[in-house]
């Protein structure tokens, strides 16, 4: 029996976006070559914003540097490992007010998506043992908003990143001196946790709030790796092109960091990629019950124990929700019939019908009932 799904995309809280709407967006690059991971294929809600700040204007002459933890003072580094295990407790105790007083003004002004995430995070952060890993202040120069920052941290060699290098890259980033601060959560699933931190005076402020499991339905990225290249020594090359991109979201805390484990990692998916999936912004054709659908983004997501597929397309209008009803579960079938190996990868299918403005209507079908 189908299911109208609405909100069983926003069961999961592993993945997020920036804030585009606010004027902020981000992407990871590919260390220092010219190709660019894909901004999260994306479920619905976000787990925290990054630095809420409006539109800007844009500079004519920018510069970032990035400080590795080895590059920073002893006073600096513990005033922000200090700060930012003092903001995961009061996430672990459920103290959203407490934090709030402690973000940047902007991001105070617009709470709700962080309040949402240390409510869905607090189970899982109370009481784990964390580590933090050595971070990173990365500085932003200018005289506004820097339409693409790019932060280069640590080695690098001649072929681009190194075991011991990163990248972050952040558009319509304002200048000012930011941390980024990456917390390992001993909680069962695993979690990372990511704080961005904005100096303001002598103080460390609340910048970005970013949760995720380090784990999808019991696996890890490895697992994942794994799997999409059984996936492609089978031919089954859609199904490897959607595990590696899963475990490229496992491996980096964040959608805007890149090492290079997520590099090597997007060279294989790049490897599988194919055209007649929708990705990097481009349609895909869809021929189902007599209409051609043009898909806009495909995923995978874990609900519980099971690996579903979402994949959404545009509609003129989705107020008739019988009839809209009937084109997601045509569109189901059509996807499933046209690809068969994705039943070998998951356990049902939402289809995501995607007006103009944005609203939607998804429904679900168990794959076990797509005949």
């Amino acid at each position: 029996m189908a299911d109208q799904t609405s909100n069983r995309e926003d069961a999961v809280t592993f993945a997020l976006t920036c804030n585009r709407l606010a004027g902020v967006e981000c992407a990871g690059r590919q260390g220092v070559k010219d190709r660019w991971l894909p901004v999260r294929l994306v479920p619905k809600r976000w787990t925290g914003l990054l630095l809420v700040l409006g539109i800007w204007p844009v500079p004519a002459v920018v510069a970032q540097t990035c400080q590795t933890a080895a590059d920073l003072d002893p006073a600096t580094r513990t005033a922000i490992e200090t700060t930012a295990k003092h903001y995961f407790d009061m996430a672990a105790r459920g103290e959203s007010a407490a934090l709030r007083q402690n973000t940047i003004p902007a991001l105070a002004g617009s709470f709700g998506g962080i309040e949402s995430a240390v409510k869905d995070n607090q189970t899982a952060f109370s009481g784990a043992a964390v580590t933090i890993r050595p971070p990173y202040v990365l500085t932003a120069d200018g005289d506004g908003p820097i339409s693409h920052a790019e932060f280069l941290c640590g080695v690098f060699g001649k072929t681009g990143q190194t075991s011991n290098s990163s990248v972050f890259v952040l558009h319509n980033l304002p200048p000012g001196k930011y941390a980024t601060v990456i917390l390992d959560v001993k909680s069962s699933p695993p979690r990372n946790l990511t704080l961005m931190l904005q100096q303001v005076g002598t103080d460390w402020k609340l910048a970005g709030f970013f949760a995720k499991p380090t784990q999808i339905a019991g696996h890890d990225a490895a697992w994942f790796a794994q799997q999409a290249r059984a996936f492609k020594a089978k031919g089954e090359t859609r199904n490897a092109w959607l595990y590696f991109h899963q475990a490229i979201s496992l491996t980096s805390p964040v959608d805007f960091m890149s090492t290079l484990a997520t590099d090597k990692l997007y060279d294989e998916a790049q490897a599988v990629q194919s055209a007649d999936l929708p990705a990097n912004g481009q349609t895909a054709d869809l021929a189902a019950g007599g209409k051609t659908y043009q898909l806009t983004t495909i995923f995978a997501l874990a609900v519980g124990d099971d690996l579903d597929l979402v994949v959404k397309y545009q509609a003129a209008d989705v107020s008739n929700t019988g009839q809209t009803f009937q084109e997601n579960i045509a569109v189901i079938k059509a996807l499933v019939a046209k690809f068969p190996e994705f039943r070998d990868a998951f356990s049902g299918v939402v289809a995501r019908a995607v007006e103009p403005s944005g609203r939607d209507y998804g429904s679900m079908l168990p794959m076990k009932e797509i005949k």
